[in-house]
Formats: C-alpha cells, sequence, structure tokens
C-alpha cells in the first residue's frame, strides 16, 4: 500500500464549500445531515490522490468523498478539506461509523503488502506497534 496525501485545497474551496456549508449549519440546527457543498470537489480530491482510492490503494475512476470523521460524529469537519479523503463508493458506503481506522494520510509506504493471487492486505513490521490496532 502507498501513502496517501490530501493535496491542495483548491481556490473556490472555502468560498464554495466551508462558508456555504458552515452557514447551512448555522441556519439549520437540527439537521441530522450536512447539506452537499464537497461533491463538486471530488475531482480536484481524485486529482490529488491520483486517482487511487485511499483505503484500497487501487486506481478509482469515479470515486466518492469520504468525509474520513464521521458527519454523525462530527459536523464541524463536514466542510474541511483535510476531512475528506477519496475513496471508492462502495467503501465508502460501508465504512459508517465504524472504526476507529487508520488515517490513510497516516500510512508510509511500505507499511503493508499484498499477497498474491489471494490479493490479501497484510500489515508488515514497518507499521509502529501503536497504530497496529487500527491497522
Amino acid at each position: 500500500m502507498i501513502a496517501s496525501k490530501p493535496g491542495r485545497e483548491p481556490k473556490t474551496f472555502d468560498e464554495r464549500c466551508r462558508q456555504r456549508g458552515y452557514e447551512w449549519l448555522r441556519t439549520h440546527p437540527t439537521a441530522s445531515r450536512p447539506r452537499d457543498y464537497w461533491s463538486e470537489f471530488r475531482g480536484a480530491l481524485a486529482d490529488a490522490a491520483k486517482d487511487l482510492c485511499a483505503y484500497g490503494a487501487m486506481y478509482e475512476p469515479v470515486g466518492s468523498v469520504d468525509h474520513f470523521e464521521a458527519v454523525s460524529k462530527d459536523l464541524t469537519l463536514a466542510y474541511e478539506w483535510s476531512n475528506y479523503r477519496f475513496v471508492t463508493a462502495n467503501i465508502n458506503s460501508k465504512k459508517g461509523n465504524h472504526g476507529p481506522f487508520l488515517d490513510p494520510f497516516e500510512v508510509e509506504d511500505g507499511w503493508f503488502e499484498i499477497i498474491l493471487p489471494s490479493l490479501q492486505l497484510r500489515i508488515t513490521d514497518k507499521i509502529p506497534s501503536k497504530l497496529r490496532p487500527k491497522a
């Protein structure tokens, strides 16, 4: 598995997503799900990720925006670029509130290996012991 990094926040992100999002949250204080202002930045997120799923490290031609910290746990992170991960939609829909997960942005090259032909993903001795439970 390869390291994944967030990439630069797009120039229009603050105005088009963050500010609009926080205004929406202010005017909808009892909402359980925030309004989606982040999807228009999926392409920029994919570009930053080089079209690789942050969790599977495999090419993802479409992908979705994952909120690493679930919006059900912290609405204040719903509109933060640093909380987004480009992921396969299937993984995103199954992730839910399970966890804790190892943040793909923490992963370094060599922490995981793929066993062929089964495609089993295993941790290696290179991953720090304090992060092994999340891995």
